[in-house]
């Protein structure tokens, strides 16, 4: 073949966006190491954005989004892999000034790829994608910073990060608190043992406050995040790793000096190849765990759009997986 569909998106001349399913060469992709043909890619907040136009994701369009995929090189030259291997592609550029994986085939440098583990199925890894690779970062830092904590909040707790967060902290036996506005999703929540459901986590003016919690994870930002740094136990973590609310936080120094909390940065774009490896089949083994299919949307190229819209409104829950076999 040598051709390829791949999902679109364009800019008109009156600067708004339009998406739609293209056929290109595959010659015309970027030269790189490694030609992957994608069976399974994700659908995450970035892509959203990359698909609605924004340009502080994506620079240049026409452009195809995907910050995740997960297929099998068909092209190497890379001494690393070889034809038929099964590979985990996410983050670095992927999908966002890069041709992502909402496509039959992306071109890669060799270092974006993962060697897919056996305890896998690509599907499997893209039902985790970037979320999940965050939300295993987030708690592999809190473990390794805080290993006596026992209780944790997730903040965000009804995103693909927070969900993974909840699912991965459980099964590690901890005490899990979801903090989320989504009252619809409470009953979820309550269906896979959270703990305890916090719907609205009271923000005060205090420098410090009660503590709550040994650990949080935060998606959120802003305010929420403040307030967490405020609320966890002497020498707890919290991981921050997303800002759906605000890039922006303050808080005085005494959460630090008074109880040694640690603030922990997540990276998930450019964190090690080796860190990336272990988590993967940490992922695929002794973290693995299995999401609720009945919370996995699976679509192909043409159905993406209304997802796409759903998540820009507010209005997604679960994961949306594309599966590039379906028309």
């Amino acid at each position: 073949m040598n051709q390829y569909r791949h999902f679109e998106v364009t800019e008109k001349p009156d600067r708004s966006f339009e998406t739609h399913i293209s056929i290109s060469e595959i010659s015309d992709l970027p030269q790189n190491e490694l030609l992957v043909k994608v069976h399974f890619s994700s659908l995450n907040y970035k892509d959203a954005l990359s698909a609605s136009g924004n340009k502080g994701i994506t620079k240049a369009y026409p452009h195809t989004p995907g910050i995740d995929a997960a297929g099998v090189i068909v092209k190497s030259d890379s001494e690393k892999f070889k034809v038929g291997d099964e590979v985990i592609v996410t983050s670095y550029d992927l999908g966002m000034n890069t041709r992502g994986g909402f496509s039959e085939y992306i071109s890669v440098p060799a270092r974006w790829a993962i060697p897919k583990p056996a305890g896998l199925s690509l599907r499997e890894s893209m039902i985790l994608g970037t979320a999940g690779l965050t939300a295993a970062m987030a708690l592999d830092k809190i473990l390794n910073n805080s290993p006596q904590i026992q209780k944790i909040a997730v903040t965000g707790a009804s995103g693909g990060v927070g969900l993974w967060a909840l699912l991965l902290s459980k099964h590690l036996g901890l005490e899990t608190v979801a903090i989320s506005r989504k009252v619809e999703s409470n009953s979820f929540f309550e269906e896979i043992g959270t703990h305890e459901i916090i719907n609205n986590f009271e923000i005060s003016n205090r420098p410090i406050a009660k503590p709550i919690f040994d650990a949080a994870i935060d998606t959120v930002g802003g305010d929420i995040l403040s307030q967490l740094l405020k609320s966890v136990k002497p020498n707890g973590s919290v991981a921050a790793c997303g800002m759906a609310a605000s890039s922006d936080f303050s808080s005085s120094v005494f959460p630090f000096i008074l109880r040694g909390i640690n603030l922990l940065g997540i990276d998930s774009a450019e964190a090690g190849y080796a860190w990336r490896v272990k988590l993967w089949n940490l992922l695929a083994n002794d973290w693995k765990v299995s999401f609720p299919e009945n919370l996995v949307h699976e679509t192909g190229l043409r159905q993406l759009p209304e997802y796409i819209k759903k998540m820009l409104n507010g209005e997604h829950f679960g994961r949306t997986i594309l599966n590039l076999s379906l028309d």
